[in-house]
């Protein structure tokens, strides 16, 4: 995927979203990054499209969004969703207490999915 350009309030508003991450992404991020899941390559915080995501592997064109209470049932995430399925992205979304509780099948659940592509 091409670089784009990124508008300088989007940048800065991802570095603040990966300086004060949630417990829950904290721990996903240790699993993630480095490339420790099997060697996929994930960044966190992603500006793209006018969206900022969670944690991105484009290798795999899979998306990882750990969502709070305030995401029950928005129906902008669900257009976000279908945003960057036409691009050819998945979108994967785990409630914070699914991350703190159950890590190993959350990342078991990723690999799956970043595999079977």
């Amino acid at each position: 995927m091409p670089r784009q350009p990124i508008p300088p309030p989007h940048r800065t508003f991802a570095r603040t979203m990966r300086a004060d991450a949630t417990l829950a992404e904290n721990l996903l991020w240790q699993a993630l990054r480095n490339k420790q899941l099997e060697g996929l390559k994930f960044k966190r915080q992603v500006p793209l499209d006018g969206y900022i995501l969670d944690f991105v592997c484009f290798d795999a064109r899979l998306i990882v969004e750990v969502d709070g209470g305030q995401h029950s049932e928005s129906t902008r995430d669900l257009q976000r969703d279908r945003h960057f399925e036409t691009q050819g992205f998945k979108t994967l979304r785990f409630w914070n207490d699914e991350v703190v509780k159950n890590i190993d099948g959350l990342c078991l659940t990723i690999l799956h999915e970043a595999m079977g592509k």
